[in-house]
């Protein structure tokens, strides 16, 4: 899934749960922010590690305890992990999602593809459609927002 997908799939989570979602957009944000770097930099061979672990989104559970945006951001967290594996499926690799269960499970690396051949590989994918179906909802929330702006002036 594209990166600016997961950001407004975050900010419809948050729409939706009635949370703030601006902390639920840089929730979703996180895992690629976290993981991207440390496998570019070389820290790790695979570009879904510790931002993308389930164990690790897990443990940070009592975050949510904080107040609203700190739940907020854990669900924006959670719905980048969830469509990752939704993703993967759609595009016929389930056995992919074990990125889940980093670093219980580590799979081979996945640096091979550059971003360029990457996205030009995706668009002729199954999973382009989430994405633009994400985007749909993004702009349906966007437009109620505008709509109760407009009637509360």
């Amino acid at each position: 899934m594209l990166f600016p997908t997961h950001v407004v799939a975050g900010y419809v989570v948050g729409y939706g749960r009635r949370l703030p979602p601006v902390p639920a957009a840089a929730g979703a944000a996180l895992p690629d922010l976290i993981d991207k770097p440390l496998a570019m930099g070389g820290v790790v061979g695979i570009y879904q590690s510790v931002g993308h672990s389930a164990l690790v989104l897990a443990a940070l559970l009592p975050v949510v305890l904080c107040g609203r945006a700190w739940l907020a951001a854990w669900l924006g967290w959670a719905s980048h992990l969830v469509l990752d594996a939704v993703h993967m499926a759609v595009n016929a690799r389930p056995g992919d999602a074990v990125v889940l269960l980093w670093p219980v499970v580590v799979r081979e690396s996945s640096l091979g593809l550059g971003p360029v051949p990457f996205f030009r590989h995706y668009l002729r994918t199954p999973g382009i459609l989430l994405d633009v179906s994400i985007w749909i909802a993004f702009g349906y929330v966007v437009r109620r927002q505008y709509a109760a702006a407009g009637t509360a002036s």
